[in-house]
């Protein structure tokens, strides 16, 4: 089909219990590489049903379904469609707000003038209570709005599911970048500290060491947030691995703590700034990664230690992201339309198949095992001093970040 010709809808029979309406989809949470394939997704899924009539679009979420500030999506060209697929950030805008009873009936209004009874809400572990809340209430409420979160995000931690859409390329970039920053801190030796995002989960710092290839490559040094970290215990290991090779690379997840559970990065802020969900700003600083050079430098005087927050640049980078990750994301996108179908309700997960070769299947889990819960890495996947990971970690993350860069080195060097 050309890209400017309009789209067609299937006259395929619909499900018996699937009401006749409209449809809407929000974003919320933060940005991924692939989070838009998934919205392409749905609509390429809606379009097919004759159940769904129009496909709107909420700008920033909630906020825009509140405001009933919506774009129609089904109207979009297919080659407009794919350019945003391949496009990192939310298209629709995106928002972090916890919806109250009241609010939740106000959007009903909104359900009910524009004759929606389907929303895909694409986000994470907050959105998933976003959706739940509003669930519950409709339930309550007995509005007749069947509700589908869309799985995303780069921590990786949502529960039930084995992965989630915008890890894999999110792990892809830490893993490349911390490819170039091993070679650099291999030409200009040193200590180097990368702060990684990940909230309380070690999925994504973890990912850093998929990219070493040689036995002296970095990370040397791997905190995560599954295992208290002791200052103590942090610089005898920087300084072992110094005197071994003249040089250290170090992954620290944003979200590492204390014995008390209280994270090193809330420790540094006075007055830790919240979301309306409850978490405590993490990243959108260097306060950690200073303190943790000043810790290093304060105990090898004299030696070149540097510290970089990698931030938001993990969220969205253009260019950079996993196909296999791509090519989910837009299948939990479609496979919810069909999900929605048949349900009233639920949160789209990812299931591995059993065996050697990756693959995956999708399937629905209730809402309420997924919204305001955590997933961390399996102590498995940590090794026993708790400063690095092991090949189990390589073979879950491996398949998901797929291909990276490949690196050469001069014979002798």
């Amino acid at each position: 089909m050309p890209a400017s010709a309009p789209r067609k809808r299937s006259t395929s029979r619909r499900p018996s219990s699937a009401p006749v309406g409209n449809a809407i989809i929000g974003q919320s949470g933060g940005p991924t590489a692939v989070i838009n394939q998934s919205l392409v997704g749905i609509i390429e899924a809606a379009a097919s049903q004759a159940s769904i009539e129009k496909v709107f679009g909420a700008r920033h979420g909630v906020a825009g379904i509140l405001a009933d500030d919506l774009v129609r999506l089904d109207t979009q060209s297919a080659r407009t469609l794919e350019r945003v697929a391949l496009t990192p950030a939310a298209a629709l805008g995106s928002v972090r707000k916890k919806v109250t009873r009241d609010e939740c009936l106000a959007m009903f209004e909104t359900f009910r003038r524009r004759n929606v009874h389907y929303l895909f809400y694409i986000g994470g572990n907050d959105s998933a209570e976003t959706a739940n809340i509003l669930l519950e209430c409709a339930r309550e409420e007995k509005h007749p709005i069947r509700v589908i979160h869309v799985p995303k995000t780069i921590d990786n931690d949502l529960q039930v599911t084995d992965h989630c859409p915008g890890y894999g390329s999110a792990a892809k970039f830490v893993a490349q970048a911390f490819m170039g920053d091993n070679l650099d801190n291999r030409s200009l030796q040193g200590i180097k500290v990368n702060v990684v995002m990940g909230r309380h989960a070690g999925f994504l710092t973890a990912a850093a060491a998929l990219g070493r290839y040689h036995e002296d490559d970095g990370p040397h040094l791997v905190y995560v947030p599954e295992v208290s970290f002791n200052t103590r215990r942090f610089v005898a290991d920087v300084k072992r691995v110094y005197k071994r090779l003249g040089r250290c690379l170090i992954a620290v997840s944003e979200g590492i703590h204390d014995a008390k559970g209280v994270t090193v990065a809330e420790s540094l802020v006075a007055d830790a700034e919240r979301d309306s969900h409850g978490n405590v700003q993490l990243s959108g600083s260097g306060s950690l990664g200073d303190h943790l050079a000043g810790l290093i430098k304060t105990a090898l005087p004299g030696v070149r230690v540097r510290a970089d927050t990698f931030g938001y640049l993990q969220r969205s980078f253009a260019g950079c992201f996993s196909a296999t990750d791509a090519s989910e994301a837009r299948r939990v996108g479609r496979d919810a339309v069909g999900f929605a179908l048949k349900h009233k309700g639920g949160t789209v997960v990812l299931k591995r198949k059993p065996g050697t070769r990756y693959g995956v299947t999708t399937a629905l889990a209730p809402l309420k095992k997924v919204a305001k819960f955590t997933k961390v890495m399996p102590r498995s996947y940590i090794n026993t001093a708790g400063n690095d990971v092991t090949p189990k970690f390589f073979k879950y993350a491996s398949p998901l970040a797929g291909p990276l860069h490949v690196v050469g080195r001069l014979r002798g060097m």
